[in-house]
């Protein structure tokens, strides 16, 4: 793998640009130094032979953390819906938030 270019300043510029960040000139420079110093570390994985591991998705197994999901009893509506400033019947009344009514 070739040696990867280092960011110039002017690449931290137009990426703060693209992002509409507005930083301090301390800030650029020390970004930088940040950038080219992952993209170092990134040079020195790269030059590891990963020929022999196999693609993978997930490094550690998956395992259900979860508890079961079991039905049981609810609380009562009436005392839960006593609070809502707006309700209709068994239901919470809220502002519509997809532009229907």
């Amino acid at each position: 793998m070739p040696p990867m270019a280092a960011l110039t300043r002017a690449d931290v510029e137009h990426v703060a640009h693209l992002a509409r960040l507005g930083l301090s000139e301390a800030e650029l420079a020390r970004l930088e130094g940040q950038l080219n110093h992952i993209l170092d570390q990134y040079a020195k994985l790269a030059e590891l032979d990963t020929d022999d591991i196999p693609p993978t998705a997930q490094t550690i197994e998956l395992e259900n953390i979860l508890r079961e999901d079991v039905a049981r009893p609810s609380l009562p509506a009436a005392p839960i819906l006593a609070n809502a400033p707006e309700r209709d019947g068994d239901y919470f009344v809220v502002p519509a938030i997809l532009g229907g009514e």
